[in-house]
């Protein structure tokens, strides 16, 4: 690609590209409770599990606004789809903190699907076998979306040493990678919305792995001052959400518009698009949507701008975090009240309303936009917080 642009453009056109089949199927990916895998692979192949990867580290170099770009035009179709790539994406882009013989593992096939968690909820321990250096793994994740799919997992790790006390170290280790087969999966994922995700927890038990499976923070690598590094780490990891959620009340919207020109409500002579409430609706949580739509992206902007030149600064994460949550509350307002105002028309399998709907209060469940960031930024904004490592 010979600009952002061209790349911009060419991942929002591969984008286009799926959403059609991802609407078709989307009754299967719920059924199927994950990603069927021939989708999974179409979208990696696409780049779309290593959008902000720098190219050095085998991705694309993708800005965050690109991958929010590509999140947001999935979610249109299929939300579990797009909640794929968001956690599949990011899990790649600390490619930088892996060891080179572990990096060259995983690119041997350019296209690799990850996946993770990266609380850190397991212990590792170091232990030599047969002359090899290693470390014994245990260890319970939840919220393993898109775990189904992949060739590598990882999971978020605090190194003890043999009497269980933590182990401190200048560059601590932070998480293992484990092949499917060594980790066993818990047939957990039984939810109301995002049911396509394969979100369920999966466990390790005395799993060893050579120490080149281990990993520590971007920060003690040589990646450290690469503007994708510098880019607020909470923020780039919760703006999906917003991606997403904007993608799926744009959907909505379009579907209330389609339906409304045919549907006659019950008792009613005339169409739902003669209603003036509805005119009143649809107006209101359109411009509700397209401002939320422009704080988000500009803020987005900005913070990447300011990545080029400074690493995660205060004012930058806290902007995030907001306009992201208030991209998120201002999607699902927009699609309750869609829903609603279908009728029964909404509740049916084939309607998008009610797939939206649940997977959209899937998504405001998520803990990146919880109430307690909005109350950790306004800490900020009066001044009563001057380091606020939670946002």
């Amino acid at each position: 690609m010979n600009t952002a642009n061209d790349l911009s453009i060419t991942l929002q056109a591969r984008a286009h590209e799926l959403v059609e089949e991802l609407r078709a199927r989307s009754t299967e990916i719920d059924d199927t409770r994950h990603l069927p895998q021939d989708i999974a692979e179409k979208m990696a192949a696409q780049g779309f599990y290593r959008l902000i990867t720098p190219a050095e580290l085998g991705g694309l170099g993708a800005s965050p606004r690109m991958m929010c770009e590509v999140c947001e035009i999935l979610g249109t179709a299929n939300g579990s789809a797009a909640w794929c790539v968001f956690i599949g994406s990011t899990s790649q882009y600390l490619f930088g903190a892996l060891s080179e013989k572990q990096l060259q593992r995983m690119l041997g096939n350019p296209n690799v699907i990850t996946s993770g968690v990266f609380g850190d909820s397991g212990t590792a321990r170091f232990e030599e076998r047969d002359g090899h250096r290693g470390y014994v793994i245990n260890g319970h994740w939840r919220f393993g979306s898109g775990c189904r799919n992949a060739a590598w997992i990882s999971g978020g790790i605090h190194e003890v040493a043999a009497n269980g006390e933590l182990v401190q170290r200048k560059a601590p280790l932070n998480r293992v990678f484990f092949r499917p087969e060594e980790i066993e999966f818990l047939d957990n994922w039984h939810v109301s919305g995002l049911k396509g995700t394969g979100s369920c927890d999966y466990t390790a038990e005395d799993v060893w792995v050579e120490e080149a499976r281990m990993s520590t923070t971007i920060e003690y690598t040589k990646w450290v001052n690469e503007p994708i590094y510098q880019f607020p780490r909470f923020g780039l990891l919760s703006i999906p959400c917003g991606a997403i959620g904007l993608g799926m009340a744009q959907a909505c919207l379009d579907e209330i518009i389609n339906l409304a020109k045919e549907k006659t409500p019950t008792g009613s002579r005339r169409t739902l698009a003669m209603r003036a409430t509805l005119h009143r609706d649809l107006a209101t949580h359109e411009v509700a949507l397209r401002a939320a739509r422009i704080l988000f992206y500009q803020t987005i902007d900005e913070a990447w701008e300011n990545a080029q030149v400074e690493r995660e600064a205060l004012e930058w994460r806290m902007k995030l975090r907001t306009a992201n949550i208030h991209a998120v509350t201002t999607a699902l307002a927009a699609i309750d009240r869609m829903y609603t105002v279908a009728g029964g028309s909404s509740i049916y399998a084939p309607s998008c309303l009610q797939q939206h709907f649940r997977d959209m209060h899937v998504v405001s469940q998520h803990m990146m936009v919880a109430e307690p960031v909005m109350e950790l930024a306004g800490r900020v904004l009066l001044g009563l917080d001057q380091t606020a490592p939670g946002l």
